[in-house]
């Protein structure tokens, strides 16, 4: 038997969602599992794993292990959104910071 089993892991996804009436996050094992393979994708690809003592365990494990243990969230569309949202303004911050830099390191350069 597998464990954590789908029905656990939905209950832990879904535990944010305790108020009546909102939608679970996951409604089926299929989110479950897109979710968990992407993860184990990105630990195959160089991503440090979010829990203790991974050495040695293959990455689904790993990914199925980080969605129990909470340190990895499913997220909602709107949430997806949002997050989009918030990393698209803090790099266009950043690119402006940038900018000003360079600007003033010209300034000086001009100054000299």
């Amino acid at each position: 038997m597998i464990h954590p089993s789908y029905v656990e892991l939905m209950k832990v996804v879904n535990e944010d969602t305790a108020l009546v009436g909102e939608e679970p996050v996951v409604n089926s094992r299929y989110s479950i599992v897109c979710a968990t393979a992407k993860r184990a994708r990105q630990i195959v690809a160089g991503d440090e794993p979010y829990i203790d003592n991974a050495e040695g365990k293959k990455p689904l494990s790993i990914a199925v292990e980080e969605l129990y243990e909470g340190k990895l969230k499913i997220l909602t569309a709107d949430e997806v959104e949002e997050k989009d949202a918030e990393l698209a303004a803090y790099k266009e911050r950043k690119a402006l910071e940038k900018k000003a830099m360079e600007e003033a390191e010209e300034e000086e350069t001009e100054e000299a």
